[in-house]
């Protein structure tokens, strides 16, 4: 199972290379709008990408509340040990 700095550090990787944001402004504390500067387009691009990392289609409504970096590794890391559990 994936560690919560694991899953920041490809999302981190992810977000650097298809929002150009310097990797080492991308905390799990760090706000999406705020403080990346990254629309609602991003967070659905950002979205197929986080399918990548946990390998598995994710539900969009799991992300309608999300503002933080830290949210999307909590869901991830969520989605992770649930499919993990299941297996």
């Amino acid at each position: 199972m994936k560690t919560k700095e694991e899953i920041l550090g490809e999302l981190s990787k992810i977000m650097n290379e298809l929002f150009e944001v310097p990797v080492e402004d991308i905390k799990m504390e760090s706000k999406f709008y705020d403080d990346l500067n990254l629309d609602s387009i991003d967070a659905i691009d950002l979205i197929g990408q986080v399918q990548v990392v946990i390998g598995e289609r994710v539900n969009p409504e799991d992300f309608k509340t999300v503002q933080t970096v830290g949210d999307v590794v909590a869901i991830a890391e969520d989605m992770i040990a649930r499919r993990s559990s299941e297996s």
